[in-house]
């Protein structure tokens, strides 16, 4: 580092004695920034990296914030949101996240499409993929595949399909070590080679969807030149179809003659990103819909859950019940572990010729405004009820609500019930549950 940062050196070692910087960020699928503003306990301080990113004190915990439950931020530390800031995701878009998990960089790819468009989210690892998908649903995604594949497999089947693609590359993890301990310990010369190597070979499966014109933006929360500069060069080296570009960035340093450099002295706790973009005319092609067979209990569902247009195509898959994007291409044989969003369930009643139960699920009403439901209870953010309902436990409502019922706290919908006699039964996920300590002490999440 010594050698690299020169006479910043002695900028760079101290901040190793200082906590690591945190950040949330919101999303604009669900939240406003006066709601934002309004709903948290301190000021906002904005972050470098991203005009939705702003700094959190170190004592915050997000786990006891109503509107973390309900998917208005998302935790994420300050320089990861360099990397879809160049990136620049547009509604609209075909955008492809490669190496997706936890989900930072999806949902952030996500608001700024604004629903519209799709997002292909990919996870190799499956438990991790688990974790994605998870984080997608509590952000209210609508227009998401939820994927679980080799980029290799994943990108021949899809090839020349998207207009961006990020790969936010496994690297060594150097600008981790002042908030992960166990990134400093896994460190070791050979595992930069290793993730060098990997990472080269990732790049080469992620360029085959790239559709001429298109962007592909690399990324790594480490400092290491091998694995950044490195693997850049070698890139462009191989396909000469592909020429950096300005990121956009604001934050860090420059980097090779176009890509981003961030250090902790700048704000973030260490990244890099470079931006490429394939040279040709950007085809004139349309793609053809999965084939997903519409589904009358679906498009029944959805009417009575939401108001005017639905959020997706409604479709069915054994008793799953979904909205699907629009433009879907095939999903056979690409690992996929959601579409859209699961709108509920069409559950067999054992009478003879009677129709399915439908039962909706939590991710239906997380991708919605209240404004968008036909039924909502609002809650203001100190009301009682809010920390009630996000224990499990049911809640007096007006006397009018009547069967299912959508829960919102400050604007942004948290979750639903089913009323009767002026009681909401809770269907609050019990994974999700706050503990009752969390009331006062509360838990990250992130």
């Amino acid at each position: 580092m010594k050698e690299q940062l020169g006479t910043e050196a002695e900028e760079f070692f101290p901040k190793y004695q200082c906590p690591a910087l945190r950040a949330l960020r919101r999303n604009p699928l669900k939240c406003s920034q006066k709601i934002l503003e309004e709903s948290l306990p301190f000021p906002l301080r904005q972050a470098p990296f991203s005009p939705l990113s702003y700094y959190v004190p170190a004592e915050f915990r997000p786990g006891r914030e109503p509107l973390h439950h309900a998917g208005a931020f998302y935790m994420q530390e300050p320089s990861a949101a360099a990397a879809v800031t160049a990136l620049n995701p547009q509604p609209g878009e075909r955008v492809l996240d490669l190496c997706a998990a936890p989900g930072g960089k999806s949902t952030q790819i996500a608001g700024q499409l604004s629903g519209q468009g799709l997002l292909w989210s990919n996870e190799l690892v499956r438990g991790r993929a688990k974790i994605l998908l998870s984080n997608m649903e509590r952000i209210g995604v609508p227009n998401a595949v939820v994927s679980s594949c080799q980029p290799e497999t994943l990108c021949s089947a899809l090839q020349e399909f998207f207009d961006r693609v990020l790969v936010d590359a496994p690297c060594s993890g150097e600008g981790m070590f002042r908030r992960d301990a166990k990134a400093m310990e896994e460190w070791s010369p050979e595992h930069v080679s290793a993730c060098a190597v990997r990472q080269k070979a990732i790049l080469e499966s992620a360029q085959k969807a790239v559709r001429p014109g298109g962007v592909l933006t690399y990324s790594t929360c480490t400092f290491s030149e091998e694995e950044n500069e490195g693997v850049v060069t070698a890139f462009l080296q191989r396909h000469p179809d592909f020429h950096l570009v300005d990121t956009g960035l604001q934050g860090g340093r420059p980097a090779l003659r176009f890509a981003r450099r961030i250090y902790p002295m700048d704000g973030g706790e260490g990244h890099f990103v470079a931006v490429m973009r394939r040279d040709g005319k950007t085809p004139d092609t349309t793609f053809s819909a999965s084939g997903q067979a519409f589904s009358t209990a679906a498009e029944q569902l959805a009417a009575s859950l939401y108001k005017g247009t639905r959020p997706g195509v409604p479709a069915q898959v054994g008793e799953r019940l979904y909205l699907l994007p629009e433009g879907l291409p095939p999903l056979q044989g690409l690992g996929v572990l959601r579409a859209g969003i699961l709108l509920g369930e069409a559950k067999p009643v054992h009478r003879k010729n009677a129709p399915p139960r439908l039962e909706p699920a939590h991710a239906a009403f997380l991708a919605s405004r209240p404004e968008q439901l036909r039924q909502c209870l609002q809650l203001v953010h100190d009301d009682p009820r809010v920390f009630a309902f996000l224990r499990g436990e049911e809640i007096e409502v007006p006397d009018t609500f009547r069967g299912y019922c959508g829960v919102s706290v400050a604007g942004v919908t948290v979750g639903f019930g089913k009323c009767s006699g002026g009681r909401l039964k809770n269907h609050y996920p019990k994974g999700l549950r706050m503990l009752p300590e969390s009331e006062n002490r509360g838990t990250d999440r992130e």
